[in-house]
């Protein structure tokens, strides 16, 4: 192997130039993305798009980082991938770009992400309605919150819920649409996410409990329409309601796509000299079943690790429960492995009687295991958590409630 073309410029695809680097890869590297320098995505937002830190600040590294370790970065999009016959052993990809240059490597990495799920509903597709997926996003979104703002968001997720409270802290009137009451229960629980989903009322923010059926636009102004004749009037429209891989570039190189592009564990695809790391990827296993693709920044890094190692011939870091976290309204929150496996939650309270941690157990033996686990401002408790996790060790119910019980006794 002699040189990598790296599309897509997320945390992705430079976790897998940093780690070639850092692995000891002296070949040629070019990373391809519309937006240039490589740049960290959950900030857009969280501090990002409320003002507190600026567009320098999302950028991984200095921009002197790429030049010292001689890796190209192009600022154009990656139009078409020629891949060389696998059993080739001297062929080389072709990447075209959207300038009209054309680039050359023998080994090739998609980490193309997601686009913004559009509504499926009158009006759903509207030039006026934003996404928030992008720097140039979160620019155009912030420029029009100021005090008095009507602002709708349609999905209380993470990134709706961020935005929300981003909105708030301009003075902005926020309007927050979405049909699960709580929503995040699947990442958090139950119990966590009513608490979640009460600080937004608590803010001021009117919560609307319902799926719109259409949206209109006139002279600026945007009505969400509901079933039941409800009409939701904005100035300002953001739609999050998820996303879906960005496989078009992939599927049409010939590569296996079901949901995401399919790879192994080491993040090879069903070509031999091409990978796929982040949230365009999906894991195909052995016995050729597939798995959910995990939408979260240290699934990406991780990703990203794996893929420089398999393609140095490395043995790939040994996977541990997935992890992200999410911060609102001055709290932080986090979560790891999966809460919606198992089949019984236990909780722990704050000193104040809320619930701060909650648990997810699944039956091991004579006794029970954590397969899941959240918390609010309790990064111990998750920290923990993960290691009862990635061990297999068995845990007391009793004493993951007791709150008199410090955390990291937990794994004795």
């Amino acid at each position: 192997m002699d040189s990598v073309i790296v599309i897509g410029g997320g945390l992705g695809g430079f976790t897998v130039v940093q780690q070639l680097r850092g692995r000891g890869f002296a070949g040629a590297i070019a990373v391809v993305d519309p937006e240039g320098l490589p740049y960290d995505r959950p900030p857009l937002s969280k501090e990002f798009l409320a003002g507190g830190i600026d567009a320098e600040q999302l950028h991984f590294v200095e921009p002197h980082w790429f030049a010292e370790r001689h890796v190209d970065v192009y600022a154009a999009a990656a139009t078409a991938v020629d891949l060389p016959d696998p059993a080739d052993d001297d062929g080389r990809a072709a990447v075209t770009l959207s300038d009209g240059g054309r680039l050359f490597a023998d080994r090739v990495v998609f980490a193309t992400g997601g686009r913004a799920r559009t509504l499926p509903i009158p009006g759903g597709d509207l030039d006026s309605l934003f996404v928030l997926r992008t720097r140039a996003d979160a620019e155009a979104l912030r420029s029009g919150l100021r005090p008095g703002t009507r602002l709708a968001l349609i999905g209380a997720g993470l990134i709706g819920a961020e935005a929300a409270s981003a909105a708030r802290g301009f003075g902005a009137e926020v309007t927050l649409i979405e049909p699960v009451d709580p929503p995040l229960v699947p990442a958090i629980g139950r119990e966590l996410a009513e608490r979640l989903h009460a600080m937004h009322t608590e803010a001021g923010i009117r919560v609307v409990t319902a799926a719109p059926v259409a949206i209109r636009a006139s002279a600026g102004e945007h009505s969400i329409e509901f079933a039941d004749g409800t009409v939701v009037s904005a100035d300002v429209v953001l739609v999050g309601i998820g996303i879906e891989p960005e496989t078009a570039l992939a599927e049409a190189a010939g590569l296996d796509v079901d949901g995401g592009v399919l790879t192994d564990a080491g993040q090879r695809t069903s070509h031999p000299r091409v990978w796929a790391v982040g949230d365009c990827a999906r894991p195909r296993y052995d016995d050729g079943t597939l798995g959910r693709r995990a939408e979260h920044w240290e699934n990406a890094m991780h990703a990203g690790t794996a893929a420089a190692a398999a393609m140095l011939g490395q043995e790939p870091p040994a996977p541990t429960a997935p992890w992200f976290w999410s911060d609102r309204y001055g709290v932080h929150v986090e979560g790891v492995g999966d809460m919606s496996a198992g089949e019984t939650t236990v909780t722990r309270a704050d000193a104040s009687g809320r619930v701060q941690a909650a648990f997810r157990l699944a039956p091991a033996g004579d006794g029970q295991r954590v397969v899941g686990a959240a918390a609010i401002d309790g990064g111990v408790a998750v920290r923990v958590a993960r290691r009862l996790i990635d061990r297999g060790i068995a845990a007391d119910p009793a004493r993951l409630a007791d709150s008199s019980v410090p955390y990291k006794q937990l794994l004795k």
